[in-house]
């Protein structure tokens, strides 16, 4: 019997890996808790499992005489592929209590044996790229399943996390000590370049103008914005956009989302995806909108960076790997 290609083999380990990481993220949940749509932009995470499943079924084995594990399942699981037919209303998926969890397991279980067998026929060519494509797409709904089950357990009334607390990563500077980078500006290249994969959005590689600029050497940490909290940030009109404000008298702001101020004894909680923790002064600021980034950069005396100095600064100044926790490290 002929050996697999170095190609296909490597394809087949990485299709393997990225779906195991899936099911790790599923692990912790209930079959309860992966029903929940608890907003219109949140996905059930029994719906993530499904339709990452859905894109192998329909773009891939498709094409390789492969019998669909479920008719049905094309509308129930497509998002917003209009060229291939029509879907379930977004904002409707969570009262899709039918199919159950186990059944989504089966179909997973069902689609990963057939793309198994496509993968060592045909490892490289359209469906080696098509693979590649797969796996950078349920990549992103990994990111989505915890930032989707995040918003679902942040809202019972006593929110408790599912997934282990990592230790506090050490902080790269002190708060009082962050730093600029200077830019000349001028002409620059954005966009991907490059043999590895990218989304057709990144491209094409094109040049643009760049005023002189500068960008902090850092993200903006939570002790920093809690000051903008406790300086009256959220009361002060003149410092956001009029969307912003009109948001913030809607929805009743007055901090981050998942912040929480304990009235009892005066400290700023946060929820995370381990339950509720004290807020890490250090740690980075995550969960705000572009309103909150916005208003705080304004009141900084700073403004957000557009997307061609963002990626023109980054790339040089940050070639190497960053450290922090990552999922697929904890999955062989």
């Amino acid at each position: 019997m002929p050996h697999s290609s170095p190609l296909k083999a490597e394809q087949s380990d990485a299709y393997a890996k990225m779906r195991r990481i899936s099911a790790l993220i599923s692990g912790p949940l209930s079959a309860e808790d992966q029903q929940v749509q608890s907003m219109a932009d949140v996905s059930p995470t029994k719906w993530h499992l499904a339709h990452t499943t859905w894109f192998f079924e329909r773009f891939i084995l498709s094409a390789h005489g492969y019998t669909p594990f479920d008719a049905d399942f094309g509308f129930l699981f497509n998002s917003y592929y209009h060229t291939v037919g029509t879907m379930h209303a977004r904002p409707r998926r969570g009262l899709v209590s039918r199919p159950g969890l186990d059944r989504i397991w089966a179909y997973r279980e069902y689609v990963d044996d057939a793309m198994c067998h496509v993968l060592r026929a045909a490892g490289s060519g359209e469906a080696g790229f098509l693979t590649r494509l797969g796996i950078n797409h349920e990549q992103q709904h990994q990111e989505l399943m915890l930032m989707d089950i995040k918003h679902v357990l942040s809202c019972h009334p006593f929110p408790t996390g599912a997934y282990p607390k990592h230790p506090a990563q050490p902080a790269a500077q002190p708060l009082q000590e962050a730093g600029w980078w200077c830019f000349d500006g001028g002409m620059t290249e954005i966009g991907y370049s490059g043999n590895g994969f990218c989304f057709d959005h990144e491209t094409p590689r094109h040049a643009t103008y760049l005023h002189p600029f500068r960008l902090a050497s850092r993200p903006v940490r939570n002790g920093e914005y809690l000051r903008f909290i406790e300086a009256g940030g959220y009361e002060q009109v003149g410092l956001w956009l009029s969307d912003g404000w009109a948001r913030i008298k809607a929805e009743a702001w007055t901090a981050p989302l998942y912040w929480r101020y304990d009235s009892d004894t005066g400290d700023w909680m946060e929820f995370t995806l381990s339950g509720v923790q004290p807020l890490e002064a250090d740690a980075p600021l995550r969960h705000v909108s572009y309103y909150e980034a916005d208003a705080y950069a304004r009141w900084a005396g700073a403004r957000l960076p557009t997307e061609a100095e963002w990626e023109h600064g980054i790339a040089r100044k940050r070639r190497e790997a960053a450290p922090g926790h990552f999922l697929d490290d904890a999955v062989t």
